[in-house]
Order: structure tokens, then C-alpha cells, then sequence
């Protein structure tokens, strides 16, 4: 399985590039990046990006794909599928992310008879940037796109989908959704990093 991270984002709402703001030293996104690789089910990572960024996420050691839709999450999905016929997608702005959850993830998919697998909440709001998708979703997704509607949420809900029931993971596994938008959040992130080196 390889896991497709999206960095096609102008992160308007951060005020600056987020994913390579470095935290201690190193941009953000490989935050993200090295926590996949301990993922015993993953076994490649793309980037996922405009064509303008193309050569600066190369450097970091790993191959792109270019996403010349710009339409958000859902062109990278897209781009993506037309290259390879599953991945597990996350969005490079998540730096917590759990190893274990995507191992579970992966293998919900595996024992799934749906094209897509992922993550619930109780009121009804998906995780679309923390899931697997096959080349089933694709035309879902092309016809979405098509008629303007960029909202990876609908296109889900109008594929078969697997959902995982957040409430059912274990408790420690809801960090994997801690994304950054924000400075805010940079701090946040910084504050957890300590517990853990002190825990």
C-alpha cells in the first residue's frame, strides 16, 4: 500500500507555507512523512502537489506526483487513483499521526468489500484525509469534479464505502486527526511533543 500525502494547499489560514514551517529543525510535513514510515503496512510515500512545488518536496527524498487540477483534496485524490489503483491518503498537515491507526486502517480496507474505508464521528463528519481509496472511487470522483462539487465528503457518500466508527478506536488513536491550520496549533503541536518526551 502507499500512502499518498496531500501538499497542494496555499495555507491561506496559516499565513505563511505551513509545511515546511520547521519545528525544531524540520519542516512539518516530514513529521507526517516519518510517522507513515513506521507504518508496517505502508511501503512507499508519494507527495502529492502543484506543479510549482514539484522540484522543493523532490529534495525532501521522495517522489511527486503533480496535481494540475487545483481543486483541493479531492484533484490530488483523483491525480492519484489515475496512477495507482489504491492508497491511503493522509494530508501533510497532520503530524501526530499513529502508526497503529493506519496499520488498522490499511487492513480494514483489505478485509472490506468497499472501494473506500474510513474514519466516522458519531455526528455524522468524515475523515477524508485520513483513509483508503481504490480506483473504484474514481469516476465518483471525475463526475464530481466535473460538476464543480469539490466536497470529498459527498463524493464518499455517494461511493461504497467502509466506515470506521471513531467512538470504537481506542482513545489515544484521535491525536492521528490533529492537523494544523493555525500558529495556534504549532503550539500545540509543540506542547504534546514535550508531554511525550517527558512521559
Amino acid at each position: 500500500m502507499i500512502c499518498a500525502v496531500l501538499a497542494g494547499g496555499d495555507s491561506r489560514t496559516f499565513g505563511r507555507d505551513k509545511l515546511t514551517y520547521k519545528v525544531y529543525g524540520k519542516p512539518l510535513i516530514m513529521y507526517c512523512i516519518e510517522r507513515v514510515e513506521r507504518s508496517k503496512e505502508i511501503n512507499k510515500i508519494v507527495i502529492v502537489t502543484r506543479e510549482e512545488r514539484e522540484d522543493e518536496f523532490k529534495r525532501l527524498g521522495y517522489d511527486v506526483i503533480v496535481d494540475n487540477l487545483l481543486v483541493g483534496p479531492i484533484g490530488g485524490i483523483y491525480v492519484t487513483l489515475l496512477e495507482f489503483s489504491e492508497a491511503f491518503f493522509v494530508g501533510g498537515d497532520m503530524p501526530l499521526i499513529v502508526p497503529e491507526f493506519v496499520d488498522f486502517i490499511v487492513k480494514m480496507f483489505r478485509r472490506s468489500r468497499g472501494d473506500l474505508v474510513v474514519p466516522l464521528w458519531p455526528n455524522g463528519f468524515l475523515e477524508p484525509l485520513h483513509a483508503v481509496y481504490s480506483r473504484g472511487v474514481i469516476n465518483t470522483l471525475k463526475e464530481s469534479i466535473q460538476s464543480r462539487n469539490y466536497r470529498v465528503q459527498d463524493a464518499i457518500r455517494r461511493s461504497r464505502a467502509c466506515f470506521i466508527k471513531v467512538e470504537d478506536l481506542p482513545r489515544k488513536w484521535h491525536e492521528s486527526f490533529f492537523n494544523v491550520n493555525t500558529v495556534e496549533d504549532v503550539a500545540e503541536f509543540v506542547k504534546r511533543l514535550k508531554m511525550r518526551a517527558y512521559s
